[in-house]
């Protein structure tokens, strides 16, 4: 039996984590892959790392772990890379860009945001070219990437879960553990390849958001009051008003 839990966007959430890998293993899912985004806006960047590492077979690279590894420009983003261990640093450093399976016959990708770069970002409300584009192969996915392009797509990145079907394959957007913008609660998403065909479900997970706001103040998270509007309201921070 081949089950599949899709998990994405912590943010160093460790209270959402937590909650979301209880859920997945009171389902008895073994295997659990990571689409990236594990630090940032979240005070327990390490622990998540930690965390995932022991948790999750496979873990690709997000653009918060990415530009986590730059110099700082502004006193916000620094708060979380002097948080982060040199152990941190090398892991998130490791991470792969894709994850290509095989699975029923269909070629399965895992990507952070777009077959192209981790910071472009897709919304389901892009031009339908847009869209479809995530079915494309790319240099960013190597020169081992196989010519054939895939069946279902798997990608974090917008915060908000979607599933859209076309001639292309299936598109699929898993949403955020720790930073969920579409509702408030932690949200994943499982592959189920136990059958001749492959089977996509989304899970909601309710978690004690309070309580990680209290962890927050208490270790001193830079712009609390957006974190708190993020996790208790569904609100980005960087929406234009």
């Amino acid at each position: 039996m081949t089950k599949i839990a899709i998990i994405s966007d912590i943010h160093g959430n460790k209270t959402a984590l937590e909650a979301v890998l209880n859920d997945i293993r009171s389902r008895h899912i073994e295997r659990i892959f990571c689409l990236g985004d594990l630090i940032g806006k979240g005070p327990q960047g390490t622990e998540c790392i930690d965390i995932v590492q022991k948790n999750c077979e496979q873990v690709i690279r997000g653009n918060w772990d990415v530009f986590i590894q730059e110099p700082a420009d502004n006193d916000f983003i620094q708060w979380f890379r002097d948080r982060l261990t040199d152990a941190d640093y090398q892991y998130l450093k490791s991470l792969p860009f894709h994850i290509d399976l095989e699975l029923n016959g269909q070629l399965v990708r895992f990507f952070h945001a777009s077959p192209r770069s981790e910071f472009e970002r897709i919304l389901p409300s892009h031009p339908i070219e847009k869209r479809l584009s995530m079915f494309e192969n790319s240099e960013a996915l190597n020169m081992n990437a196989p010519s054939r392009q895939p069946d279902i797509v798997f990608y974090g990145d917008i915060h908000a879960t979607y599933l859209h079907t076309y001639k292309s394959g299936i598109l699929c957007n898993v949403g955020s553990v720790g930073n969920a913008l579409d509702l408030t609660t932690a949200s994943y998403a499982i592959l189920d390849g136990s059958h001749s065909t492959n089977a996509i479900q989304f899970v909601r997970v309710e978690y004690d958001r309070e309580a990680e706001l209290a962890i927050a103040e208490e270790l001193g998270l830079p712009a609390l009051d957006k974190y708190y509007d993020e996790i208790m309201l569904g609100k980005y921070r960087n929406a234009k008003s």
